[in-house]
């Protein structure tokens, strides 16, 4: 992923120990799977190897992402909470559906809407960078434009 990964400390930190435990538990977990599937005989149709070479595949290029996205990571922690960036958590109102939603503005890595975290690169997340409380801006999503008031803006 080249450039620049925003996030915040707490992403950084999750993305660190996702990387120490695929180099130092998965490494040598997959090392023992190979050993195990050699023993079996004949590799040109031994399955297990063929799996565990897979898991070592998957492991070593997911490796390499972490490695990249640590190295290009940008720390967002002094936030500013007077407009939405990311590290901020905000609460807005949906103008034509009278409803209101709280998330978080992560940086794309972080994402996860479900858990109430959304990118800055998303078509919500992309509207409301630099909005105030008070302001309303218009948010281009796949099922068309939407009204947004921003409400509060908080620390995340």
């Amino acid at each position: 992923m080249p450039g620049q990964n925003r996030i915040t400390s707490d992403g950084l930190q999750k993305l660190r120990e996702e990387l120490d435990y695929l180099r130092d538990v998965r490494r040598k977990e997959i090392g023992e799977q190979l050993k195990e599937a050699r023993g079996f005989g004949d590799l040109s149709e031994n399955s297990e190897y063929d799996e565990a070479k897979d898991a070592q595949s998957k492991n070593e290029t997911r490796i390499s992402e972490l490695i990249d996205l640590i190295e290009n990571a940008v720390v967002v922690d002094d936030v500013n909470t007077n407009s939405v960036s990311v590290g901020v958590k905000v609460k807005i109102q949906y103008i034509d559906l009278d409803m209101e939603e709280e998330f978080a503005i992560v940086g794309t890595t972080e994402a996860n809407p479900d858990a109430g975290r959304i990118s800055d690169h998303s078509p919500i997340g992309k509207s409301l960078i630099g909005a105030k409380a008070g302001d309303i801006v218009t948010a281009d999503t796949p099922s068309g434009q939407i009204k947004l008031k921003v409400l509060e803006i908080d620390k995340a």
